[in-house]
């Protein structure tokens, strides 16, 4: 079951309430218990806390073009942006301050899991069939907090696309999976920062060039080498434990991306 009663209740009533009464909601957390994680306080530029590495995971795809949302606990001008973009996509108050009407959002977007609606652990755990995040060079509860990262930023993605439905081929691989499937050696993959991924409304370019606003740091796509039937999206830029340097890698030249004109 995705909420409890209680939670509808809740999400309701702070929807119901006008902004000077919403503020005495804040102060209540038992009003608005979710099953996955509860907000006890609005969030603005300067608070810091696991409160607000819990936020940043949930907007991380509304990072803007070229950007990142660190997953740092630190309320800056990115998590800011990050939670003004995800308001006005939700048709919200726009302010960047998180509150009880975003708040109310994100507990309707999320299961007691704390995946979005639209994903699922067992859907990004699929390289060669599922083998539990276990396998790859991170712990499995690791790689397992990478894999949601992930889904949020699909879950953007997805509602920027039009809210409609995105298909995952590859997800989370592990070692032996990479090595029987080509993988690079030190793929994304491995990590549970990546996703594969087609749409049966958008085209591979749409979906390409979608996902270059929301917090993707490695996208390839058709043009790019084995990519002319799927969009490879992945963190590599928030990856601190791969081989790799921290950089910005997207390679879709059939639409437009790459090459110097990202």
């Amino acid at each position: 079951m995705r909420v409890n009663t209680l939670k509808r209740v809740a999400v309701a009533f702070a929807l119901a309430l006008p902004g000077a009464a919403i503020a005495t909601v804040v102060a209540a957390p038992a009003a608005h218990a979710d099953g996955c994680y509860t907000w006890n306080r609005n969030l603005y530029q300067g608070r810091s806390g696991d409160d607000v590495r819990q936020l940043q995971i949930r907007v991380a795809g509304w990072a803007g073009n070229r950007d990142i949302v660190e997953n740092d606990g630190r309320y800056g001008p990115k998590t800011a942006a990050a939670v003004k973009r995800f308001q006005q996509a939700y048709g919200l108050r726009a302010d960047g301050v998180a509150g009880p009407q975003t708040y109310a959002k994100l507990y309707q977007l999320q299961d007691n899991d704390c995946t979005p609606a639209h994903f699922s652990y067992n859907e990004l755990d699929n390289g060669c069939g599922g083998s539990g995040y276990s396998g790859g060079p991170l712990s499995a509860a690791q790689t397992r907090q990478n894999a949601l990262r992930t889904m949020w930023k699909l879950e953007a993605l997805r509602k920027s696309l039009g809210d409609k439905p995105l298909d995952v081929s590859s997800g989370f691989r592990s070692r032996a999976c990479n090595n029987q499937v080509g993988g690079a050696s030190d793929s994304q993959h491995l990590y549970g920062n990546a996703a594969d991924i087609t749409s049966r409304s958008s085209s591979l370019c749409q979906v390409a060039r979608g996902a270059r606003n929301n917090g993707f740091s490695g996208i390839y796509g058709p043009g790019y080498p084995d990519h002319d039937d799927h969009v490879h999206v992945d963190s590599r830029r928030e990856n601190n434990s791969d081989n790799s340097s921290n950089t910005t890698s997207w390679s879709a030249p059939d639409c437009g991306i790459g090459a110097g004109n990202d």
